[in-house]
């Protein structure tokens, strides 16, 4: 199973990443390991997934939501159809 992420930096900004373990793939770019965005931004914070079955699919629906303005992504993440989190209240 692929998930489609979103998370929030320290800066304010978003970035949107395609994972097999999100979990451990927060844990890499908390750590610095996962991105040169997210990297100079730490800590950030896991604000929504979506699901998908294949990887081919989970990286168009990642190059979509990069595409998106900062206000679809705020859309996206209120009242999209994947999983929200408790820090995604605000947006």
């Amino acid at each position: 199973m692929w998930h489609v992420y979103i998370l929030q930096c320290n800066d304010g900004s978003f970035y949107a990443g395609a994972s097999t373990n999100v979990k451990n793939r927060l844990k890499r770019h908390n750590n610095g390991k996962a991105s040169r965005y997210t990297r100079a931004r730490r800590p950030v914070g896991l604000l929504y997934t979506e699901k998908f079955d294949t990887k081919s699919e989970a990286l168009r629906r990642e190059i979509e939501i990069k595409d998106f303005s900062l206000e679809n992504k705020r859309r996206l993440i209120k009242f999209g159809l994947g999983q929200r989190f408790p820090s995604a209240q605000n947006i």
